[in-house]
């Protein structure tokens, strides 16, 4: 049996709702899994685990900072172990757009750390304009608008594939 560390960066909660879903999957096939949010991940809990998954979503075209810094500085640990990354984000809603080797964010994140987990992964998001606070509902109605999207701001819309991430999670524990 191998244990797993899910950490995850959340915006708005729907990355945490993906890495519960592979928690459930993984502890199904009988690994032993814990989920931390990423400002509560220390080496030592790096160290304490056989494999490695790291869950990010994108604001404004960025993964929050934290994840960045935490895989700059753990790089060498991470690149021991099976590892995994994936991204959140509502630019994988379109086909062209929702694979590792197709969606710019994951391809820029990656690029930019010279990292490469042994599995990729990227999912589409949700978009709940209500949860949004004033400048985001607004930022986020243009930018779907330039990208063709859904601007009513009564729309909350799950575009996650989650037979998608049910295979990144079986691809995962077959690793």
């Amino acid at each position: 049996m191998s244990t797993t560390l899910i950490i995850y960066s959340t915006t708005d909660g729907h990355t945490i709702k993906i890495c519960q879903t592979i928690e459930g999957i993984l502890n199904e096939q009988g690994n032993k899994v814990s989920l931390l949010p990423v400002e509560d991940v220390k080496a030592d809990v790096l160290n304490a685990h056989d494999k490695i998954i790291i869950g990010a979503s994108i604001r404004y075209g960025k993964h929050q900072k934290q994840v960045a810094d935490l895989i700059k500085e753990n790089k060498a640990l991470l690149e021991s172990k099976p590892s995994a990354f994936f991204t959140v984000n509502l630019v994988a809603r379109k086909p062209e757009k929702c694979q590792p080797d197709t969606n710019p964010y994951i391809l820029k994140f990656l690029d930019e750390l010279t990292w490469q987990p042994s599995l990729q992964g990227v999912f589409a998001g949700k978009l709940h304009y209500a949860k949004y606070g004033f400048l985001d509902r607004n930022m986020i109605r243009f930018i779907m608008w330039m990208t063709k999207g859904p601007t009513d701001p009564s729309s909350n819309i799950e575009f996650t594939n989650w037979e998608a991430v049910k295979q990144f999670a079986l691809a995962f524990d077959a690793q």
